[in-house]
């Protein structure tokens, strides 16, 4: 999905020429050097034309090595437009124009102008130019490899108004990184069975879920969620008091897991569906590849919702809000380009997608969009709605709430309110820490989750994982956790199946147990969490126990509801019991009684009306 460019055909040079004024010509003259004092616009044009036909070739070498870039940018590209954006992300500058700007009488024009025509190069001209002009540098992904620093740096280039002087301020941050493809499968599992205890509400008109929702699957989940209210935040030494971070993992999984088809609303809470039931078993790879793919076609949320200080979504402005899937598709494409466990700078990235032409746009109409207030934060304005303050939002957010929950990528993070802002010339966010809760987004790196989920990869091999002892299994059917080490996921299935005796100690009880298969759970999820975290084999007492509620469990078999029909007759009941037309649908109780699966109920009083009897209605 392009942004958008305002392309100008210009199918010649002797068109693009006829175009400029009588004073441009004369410039561009001046610096070919003809050493004719032209002055009417017809020999300028036709003098212009001729030292390009006879020495563009020299006119060329005389470039230097960025115009020379510039040229050859256009000239192997599938147009003829140059490209400010994607040009600087690639290499880091513009090229020289000349001094002043194009409407100015002292204007002076640079070689470069020669070539391009309100920065279009003529077709004919980039013709010729095909013949020995060599391909531009491959645009390439900086990626830093396979280990990060504890600490991030960055410099800032700020401008001293008084003075004019440009200042580099230099800055250090703590990083915080995390493995989230050794955490997902976790984490999907315990809000699964949060999920199952009915513990998850959210909202029957948004379907989103309340902040006391998010603050109970944080606590589920593996580590927490990225930000901890409780934990002292860098961002206190000196800048004031911090604004609320709010969910991110925590917020995600209740979006992707009702978009996925995992959970659905019920009476104002999220209740598991079959595919969810079912997710509960299967290997968790595959399933957290379905949910992206989901995610990426989904177009009930926007995630550019979250980056709640740009006002205006809704309403008007939603009509020029676009269309969600192809901006996903454009980061996706992006990061399928990322090297599998390589660490990359998201600014290198971001950089990195515009160079290539990857990219996209958040609104067609940003002057719907605002801060604080529609009239003076209106976005509209020039530089108000340029691809860091917009698209780099929206791609934080993809990447750090969405791609990183379901262990797509690993990230490296530090808070965002010690980031020094790039938003600052925005109206209306002098008091702002951050523009969204994203911002201390620094690193992240694909993994082989990633590639899966993005169908990089045919197969799934998870990293091997130790299983650290954490539970203590004693004959007498009670179970003694190690308080620290507990997995959240654990802790979960023990509440479940096992009755809590105190803080760290539970006991198997047959009665809990039976509850527990009886609401559909399968007791070997159970064993397999005691025999996995055990430090010490099951003692037998315990395998003998858990052997008997197996054996309890699969004692009985529910085949359905039934209809109990009573004949005013023994004899009755048993030629209908034994008649070849009914046989089949009804079973003989007692001397009276019939038994009529629900499901065959329509082809037993169709059999039954061939026999000529009737069944009336319950009264």
């Amino acid at each position: 999905m392009p942004r958008k460019q305002a392309v100008d055909v210009v199918p010649s040079l002797l068109q693009a020429l006829e175009r400029l004024t009588v004073e441009d010509l004369k410039k561009l003259c001046e610096m070919l050097q003809s050493g004719h004092k032209l002055n009417r616009k017809a020999e300028l044009v036709n003098d212009i034309a001729r030292q390009f036909q006879d020495n563009l070739e020299k006119i060329w070498q005389q470039l230097d090595q960025i115009q020379k870039a510039a040229v050859a940018e256009v000239v192997h590209s599938d147009d003829n437009n140059y490209r400010n954006e994607s040009f600087v992300a690639k290499y880091g500058q513009q090229p020289n124009w000349g001094t002043g700007d194009r409407y100015s009488r002292q204007r002076q024009p640079s070689l470069l102008c020669l070539f391009f025509y309100s920065k279009v190069m003529p077709d004919d001209l980039k013709q010729v130019l095909l013949a020995f002009v060599p391909k531009p540098q491959a645009t390439r992904l900086n990626e830093v490899g396979d280990r990060l620093s504890n600490t991030f740096q960055m410099q800032v280039e700020r401008v001293n108004y008084r003075t004019s002087e440009k200042i580099i301020e230099k800055f250090e941050f703590p990083l915080t990184v995390v493995e989230m493809e050794r955490l997902a499968p976790k984490d999907l599992a315990a809000v699964l069975r949060l999920i199952q205890s009915e513990k998850v509400s959210v909202s029957d008109k948004t379907a989103l879920p309340s902040a006391a929702t998010v603050k109970a699957i944080a606590t589920v989940l593996q580590g927490g969620d990225f930000y901890d209210d409780e934990q002292p935040q860098a961002a206190n030494q000196g800048r004031g008091s911090l604004e609320n971070i709010g969910g991110i993992k925590s917020f995600a999984w209740t979006a992707l897991l009702q978009v996925g088809g995992l959970a659905e609303l019920s009476n104002k809470k999220l209740v598991l569906t079959k595919a969810g039931q079912k997710a509960l078993q299967d290997p968790s790879a595959k399933t957290l590849q379905t949910l992206w793919r989901r995610w990426s076609k989904t177009t009930t949320f926007d995630e550019f919702r979250r980056i709640d200080v740009v006002k205006g979504q809704t309403g008007k402005g939603a009509h020029g809000m676009t269309a969600v899937a192809g901006r996903r598709e454009v980061i996706a494409a992006a990061l399928g380009e990322c090297s599998v466990g390589q660490w990359v700078l998201f600014s290198e990235f971001s950089k990195y997608m515009v160079a290539s032409g990857q990219v996209f746009e958040v609104t067609r109409d940003p002057y719907n969009l605002y801060i604080e207030e529609q009239g003076y934060g209106n976005l509209g304005y020039e530089g108000y709605h340029d691809w860091h303050i917009l698209q780099e939002r929206y791609m934080r957010c993809l990447l750090l709430e969405y791609a990183a929950t379901l262990g797509m990528i690993d990230v490296a993070y530090t808070e965002p309110a010690i980031i020094p802002a790039d938003y600052s010339d925005l109206w209306g966010t002098d008091d702002y820490d951050f523009l969204s809760r994203y911002d201390g987004l620094i690193y992240f790196r694909l993994t082989a989750l990633g590639a899966y989920c993005l169908g990089l990869s045919d197969k799934y091999v998870p990293p091997a994982i130790s299983n650290m002892p954490t539970l203590r299994v004693l004959p007498n059917l009670e179970i003694d956790a190690d308080g620290d080490a507990i997995d959240a996921v654990d802790l979960l299935v023990l509440n479940l199946y096992t009755v809590r005796v105190s803080e760290l100690v539970w006991r198997l009880e047959l009665q809990k147990l039976l509850a527990a298969l009886e609401d559909g759970h399968q007791l070997s999820e159970l064993r397999e969490v005691l025999e996995l975290r055990s430090s010490e084999p099951l003692p037998e007492s315990v395998r003998e126990f858990l052997d008997d509620v197996a054996g309890k469990a699969g004692g009985l078999q529910d085949l359905g509801e039934a209809r109990l029909i009573q004949c005013a007759s023994s004899h009755l009941a048993a030629l209908i019991a034994n008649d070849p037309l009914t046989k089949r649908f009804c079973q003989l109780v007692g001397g009276r009684g019939l038994v009529v699966m629900a499901i065959h109920e329509g082809k037993f009083r169709n059999a039954l009306r061939q026999l000529g009897y009737v069944l009336p209605p319950m009264k």
